[in-house]
């Protein structure tokens, strides 16, 4: 059965499409009714869908599932699905839908233009977005208001006012188009829908099983916030969530890449090459990517040599690229060691908290130029994998498993004070601890550590561990706060990096604890962009992919050890 889900914490979309339906309208907030609302060009809700009774507003029980949404008055009901990853057919009895611009109001740059076409559609021009929403009537009637209109006016069509059965099409284009294109009924467009994702859950999770329960969800969180190659998003690409995180930060792109591998190889590897299509002369990757904008004032932590190792193992057949894997990640690798490395220092900085993907960690609390542990960890990692790249497209010159050693050499002479990792101001060169879970980040390095740092980094693990997961602060930390964003909250991508080096360090228990509790939190409060670490409340946004991708790679990986355990 198609798993259920409150349209108020995941958009009702579909992969490849850029607008959903969806109660938030902006950062954090919220409308009373659903809006059609893209991600062209920004976060812009564009048509407001109401339902109404006799002209009136009226509450409706709203249900959704992977193939269809409904409102649902009594017997009455309006139903949606798409029927193409640009087409949204709605149809409807004894229930009216107003649908309506949002913005009221239009001026030569914003706002949305309004009106009925000779062949009696009616068309939606949004100046925000650059594309059109033209409505078809396919069945029963509607009133059209406003068409033509300028400055403010009230700008709708009301469908289904007679009470009768009644079909729209929405389609978004960009200047022109035959008469829609789908001409299957409502209820082959919901089994084409349904099918759809089905095949894309089976692709991902073929494991899937009462073991974990969430997986299904977790599929539709990722596969609804896939889009179509559109503007600077070059190939098929995850979005971080189809709500107001609506882009691809170079770091999370490498968690939803995992989860694809194994079934769906070529779309996780597009994955990864969506930020390196975008990086520049000098190595750098952007901060983040979307439809109308590459943003390079930031960087993104370097893990993505640790992401390639993990995918060698995940990708049928390997890396589909080497040659191309290799020129990228070596510039990337040579960019932090050129340009980020302050005069006759050996340890790689960051310039801001938001470079480590901890923002507001407690290790910038002071200075936000900072030479820490994980960034020289990540890095070693990347010149590890650089080392084995090398040898796959035969660069025989090629000297990255000294300078691996080298570097890591550096980060335990200089930032292991004896019993933990230290930060140090770069160019300050002044020594700072914290009580951040990103100071015990290095065990990513697992078997690559010497027995007793291991040791040491496992003890601070399973200090921050609560019972919902990994404490990014320690709560008896002064600067804990329980919506802290990095001073507190659970966090995906810290969990499912620790977990991995705890694991291929020996520490398997502590591992699979990590991993168990995650993996109840998000069967318990869904797939938040974090998470109270003393609650486990889902906070902020609910419908981020990366948390998603971690709880599939966390699950698909239990699974498999399941499986070897029973086959013993």
């Amino acid at each position: 059965m198609a798993p259920e889900f409150s349209v108020r914490e995941i958009p009702f979309s579909r992969s490849g499409a850029w607008f959903g339906l969806s109660p938030v309208v902006g950062t954090a907030e919220y409308a009373e009714d659903l809006h059609l609302v893209s991600h062209r060009n920004g976060l812009h809700p564009i048509l407001s869908l109401v339902p109404v009774d006799g002209g009136h507003r009226v509450a409706a029980t709203i249900t959704a599932d992977p193939a269809t949404l409904t409102w649902a008055v009594g017997d009455a009901r309006v139903s949606a699905v798409f029927s193409a990853v640009d087409t949204l057919r709605i149809a409807g009895t004894g229930l009216a839908m107003r649908i309506a611009a949002t913005e009221r109001t239009l001026t030569p740059f914003t706002g949305t233009y309004f009106f009925a076409d000779p062949e009696g559609r009616v068309v939606f021009t949004s100046y925000e977005t650059g594309h059109r929403f033209r409505l078809t009537l396919v069945a029963g009637r509607w009133q059209v208001n406003g068409a033509q209109e300028l400055g403010t006016a009230d700008r709708a069509v009301v469908a289904g006012g007679d009470g009768g059965p009644w079909e729209v099409v929405i389609e978004e284009l960009t200047t022109a188009r035959t008469a829609p294109e789908s001409t299957s009924d409502f209820t082959t467009a919901v089994t084409a829908a349904r099918a759809d994702f089905t095949g894309f859950a089976d692709a991902v999770a073929p494991w899937r099983d009462d073991r974990a329960p969430a997986a299904e969800l977790a599929c539709y969180v990722v596969w609804s916030a896939t889009v179509a190659p559109g503007g600077f998003v070059t190939r098929p690409a995850v979005l971080m969530s189809k709500h107001w995180m609506d882009r691809v930060w170079s770091w999370d792109h490498c968690f939803n890449a995992l989860s694809l591998a194994r079934g769906l190889p070529g779309l996780a590897w597009d994955q990864i090459q969506v930020v390196f299509d975008h990086q520049d002369a000098q190595g750098a990757l952007p901060d983040s990517i979307t439809h109308s904008e590459v943003l390079h004032n930031f960087v993104k932590p370097p893990i993505h040599g640790w992401a390639l190792t993990r995918l060698r193992d995940r990708l049928p057949g390997g890396l589909p690229d080497a040659a191309t894997a290799y020129r990228q990640l070596a510039a990337w690798t040579s960019f932090w060691l050129d340009h980020r490395r302050a005069p006759g220092s050996r340890l790689p900085y960051y310039e801001h908290g938001n470079d480590s993907g901890w923002d507001n960690s407690t290790v910038f609390r002071e200075e936000r130029l900072v030479e820490s542990a994980d960034l020289a960890a990540f890095l070693v990692l990347q010149l590890k994998e650089l080392a084995t790249l090398a040898e796959e497209v035969g660069d025989t010159s090629a000297r990255w498993r000294e300078e691996a050693d080298e570097l890591l050499a550096a980060m335990l002479a200089e930032l292991w004070d004896g019993t933990r990792f230290v930060s140090r101001g770069a160019g300050t060169e002044d020594v700072r601890g914290s009580a951040s879970l990103l100071e015990l980040m290095p065990v990513v390095l697992g078997e690559h550590l010497p027995p007793e740092v291991f040791a040491r980094l496992c003890d601070g693990v399973a200090a921050h561990l609560t019972s919902v997961g990994l404490a990014t602060e320690l709560p008896a930390s002064p600067y804990y706060e329980a919506d802290g964003y990095w001073r507190g909250p659970v966090w995906a991508p810290a969990t499912v990096l620790i977990e991995d080096g705890l694991r291929r360090g020996g520490a398997t228990d502590l591992a699979d604890r990590v991993s168990a509790r995650f993996r109840a939190l998000c069967e318990k409060s869904g797939f938040a962009e974090n998470f109270d670490a003393l609650t486990g409340e889902g906070l902020r946004d609910r419908a981020y992919t990366w948390t998603a991708s971690a709880y599939l790679t966390l699950a698909e990986d239990a699974s498999r050890r399941a499986v070897q355990a029973d086959g013993r």
